[in-house]
């Protein structure tokens, strides 16, 4: 129940049942000049209050949680992949949060169950006065943060936007959290949860003999994109021990999967393999990423949704570590497969090398050792099953991604792998 800019008659008119399971928490901040009669005159001595601060902390004391969950980012590859599974098993209320950046697309939840149960927020995280209306509105038991800039290469041509949402973002968005926790009586404020998603790219780069990452490797980003997702790990991390907000953070591989954006490098090889067109790898095609398909991902942060203990990071890994031209030939023999050319050629013939990336970092490999072990999560698919799934997804998709590739979407792929002097 919301009670917004209500007088103190209004909070009187409140039925007993409503509002006295919170008066514990409640009583010690107002007056006994303001202090509804219903509930019977409350212990003595009181600071006295002006008459608005007793409504804003009557507003904030009524609202008991609710089993909703407000989403960033839910319009998002992973988010919306989230929401999907969460909806799908569970039948309990979903806000979905989100700015509808050009990865943004509400059309990836067309198919979600329980319309009713499901309400899109047109917001930016960093708009502290929208958060606080969507929280006092919806009373969430939990917040899952996905919304981020997320491309390296966007990173490296514009780093200001990644600074602006995922730092400032974060920011903005853990601050709201807190005042909206701190108003909870304590048995919320136990039982709620602030769950933000990383990447394992706040580690930085590691040689081919090197140990995979673990929740206690030491920070070192190589991007904008990774280092601004370090500043809002440590943001989050402060939160907890700072004010003792309940965070989890979780720090994931490389995803694929379906609704994924095609400017990231797996959606990209299916649809210019299933058009001849060049298939462009950057450098000669030996960084190393850890795959994870986002259906696992997704069951990941569940389980630490239900079960992570707060203050904890977890990593979240596929056991997958490929080359991305391994990657890439792997794309090029399952679209063969599915859907061969009139010529018969091979799509491994439309490979070809361009000039790699700034900060390109050779390897990613997560341990998941942590969350197998404390949580009993692990990763369902292998990468082959998954790679054919996803494969599989976008073909039957076509009028989804045509209606994603914009002009936007060809300006970048223009100035990122066309005009690339290829080597």
């Amino acid at each position: 129940m919301l009670i917004a800019r209500s007088s103190v008659s209004d909070c009187i008119a409140l039925s007993l049942q409503k509002i006295v399971p919170m008066h514990d928490v409640t009583v010690s901040r107002v007056s006994a000049r303001t202090w509804p009669s219903s509930i019977g005159p409350p212990a003595t001595p009181y600071p006295a209050f002006e008459q608005d601060t007793f409504e804003r902390k009557v507003v904030w004391r009524i609202m008991t949680l609710t089993n909703t969950i407000l989403v960033t980012g839910g319009a998002g590859f992973i988010g919306s992949n989230f929401i999907l599974r969460w909806m799908t098993s569970s039948a309990t209320p979903v806000v979905n949060l989100d700015r509808l950046t050009y990865a943004g697309n509400p059309e990836n939840l067309a198919s979600l169950p329980r319309r009713d149960l499901y309400e899109l927020a047109h917001g930016d995280i960093a708009d502290g006065e929208f958060v606080a209306h969507l929280l006092k509105r919806h009373n969430p038991r939990a917040i899952v943060h996905f919304a981020a800039e997320s491309h390296v290469d966007r990173s490296i041509s514009s780093p200001g936007e990644f600074v602006r949402t995922n730092i400032q973002g974060t920011f903005s968005l853990l601050e709201q959290s807190r005042l909206y926790w701190q108003g909870l009586s304590q048995s919320e404020r136990n039982a709620f949860r602030f769950l933000h998603v990383s990447t394992d790219e706040v580690f930085g780069s590691l040689e081919p003999q090197e140990p995979a990452f673990s929740e206690t490797t030491r920070y070192a980003p190589n991007s904008p994109y990774a280092a601004s997702k370090a500043a809002s790990d440590h943001l989050v991390r402060s939160y907890f021990h700072t004010y003792g907000l309940p965070t989890l953070i979780t720090n994931c591989s490389n995803n694929y999967g379906p609704f994924q954006f095609p400017e990231k490098l797996i959606p990209l090889m299916i649809l210019n393999a299933l058009e001849g067109k060049s298939l462009p790898v950057y450098g000669d095609g030996s960084n190393i990423r850890d795959w994870l398909y986002v259906e696992d991902h997704c069951s990941a942060i569940c389980a630490v949704l239900d079960r992570g203990t707060p203050g904890e990071t977890y990593n979240i890994g596929g056991n997958s570590e490929r080359t991305n031209l391994e990657v890439v030939t792997a794309i090029c023999d399952i679209v063969d497969a599915a859907a061969p050319r009139d010529s018969q050629e091979p799509r491994r013939n439309l490979i070809t090398f361009v000039a790699d990336r700034p900060g390109h970092d050779r390897r990613y490999a997560i341990n998941a050792a942590k969350i197998s072990r404390e949580l009993g999560w692990s990763p369902q698919e292998t990468f082959s099953r998954g790679l054919r799934k996803t494969v599989d997804w976008y073909l039957a998709n076509n009028d989804w991604i045509q209606r994603v590739r914009t002009g936007a979407y060809r300006e970048w792929i223009r100035k990122n792998y066309t005009e690339r002097e290829t080597q």
